[in-house]
């Protein structure tokens, strides 16, 4: 029954956030927490002791830093509005989904191939980040300093101590890690739940301040999806070529957009983060189809 409901789990989570917008807004505090929790039951499910860099990981740094900032320079000189551009840059450098493990290993993908950039990706996105607002941010009072410790403090509250906590329990309490590594399957249902939440204060978002902002929401919801195909695609390329082809297409396509969103409304326009909302409806109803895809493949 279980593995009958999975692949209907993410669009049920899409659904809930757009219909029940207001109230899954005031349980948004909770993401965090549920965020630790998958990452946790990532890292103790696999040997940390085998992760390597490797040049997939180089390409998918390079990819997120030159399109982001490309395609925000490329919408500013075609005469597109600063929300829109915003809403590109950050769409396209926000960092890998703290939860992609758990649908790429469905999927057939590497678990350490994953682990491995979710680490990479997401610390590579604490260093750059800040670089970049400084020049296109809305808060030019904010320093590079500040944006650094609040990109840390946000990111390695959610990815350093889980990491850290991994390997503590994986060299002195094996049998601990053990345990907690049973449970992985458990992130996929708390990745739809930080999902419904996420999705759902965003929603509530546009509904309160969209007002006067259609046709910008209407480009980044169109941008979006196109951005969505384009990354997947060309992440699927970069696998293919390195003898991982779902590694590349989730990592480069599958994003953290509750972090993606906090760093639009922190140093960005707030209404940018419309990008990652419409993003993540199109990542997750994609998901979907390729989990139904693989059960169909393998009943």
């Amino acid at each position: 029954m279980k593995e009958r409901l999975r692949p209907y789990v993410l669009p049920a989570a899409i659904v809930l956030g757009l219909l029940l917008h207001k109230w899954c807004a005031y349980f948004s505090f909770l993401v965090p927490v549920i965020i630790f929790c998958i990452l946790l039951l990532t890292f103790t499910a696999v040997d940390l002791r085998r992760l390597r860099l490797s040049m997939l990981d180089l390409w998918l740094i390079l990819f997120q830093l030159v399109v982001s900032t490309g395609s925000y320079a490329a919408v500013t000189l075609l005469g597109g509005s600063h929300i829109v551009a915003e809403g590109v840059l950050i769409g396209v450098l926000c960092p890998v989904a703290s939860a992609v493990a758990v649908v790429a290993t469905m999927l057939g993908a590497n678990r350490e191939t994953v682990t491995t950039y979710t680490i990479v990706g997401n610390l590579m996105v604490a260093v750059a980040a800040p670089f970049i607002f400084t020049l296109v941010g809305d808060h030019p009072e904010m320093s590079f300093t500040d944006s650094l410790l609040l990109m840390f403090g946000k990111i390695g509250s959610t990815l350093a101590l889980p990491f850290f906590l991994a390997v503590l329990l994986q060299f002195m309490l094996p049998t601990a890690n053990a345990f907690i590594a049973r449970y992985k399957g458990a992130g996929f249902y708390l990745w739809a739940l930080a999902l419904l939440f996420t999705l759902g204060q965003t929603i509530d978002y546009i509904f309160r301040h969209g007002e006067g902002n259609w046709g910008s929401i209407a480009w980044l919801g169109a941008l979006a999806l196109a951005y969505c195909a384009l990354q997947f695609g060309f992440g699927r390329w970069l696998g293919r070529r390195h003898g991982d082809v779902v590694s590349g297409g989730q990592l480069l396509g599958q994003k953290n957009s509750a972090i993606g969103i906090w760093m639009a409304n922190t140093f960005l326009t707030p209404l940018s983060s419309v990008f990652l909302a419409f993003y993540s409806i199109y990542q997750n109803l994609f998901n979907a189809w390729q989990l139904a895809r693989t059960k169909r493949r393998n009943p």
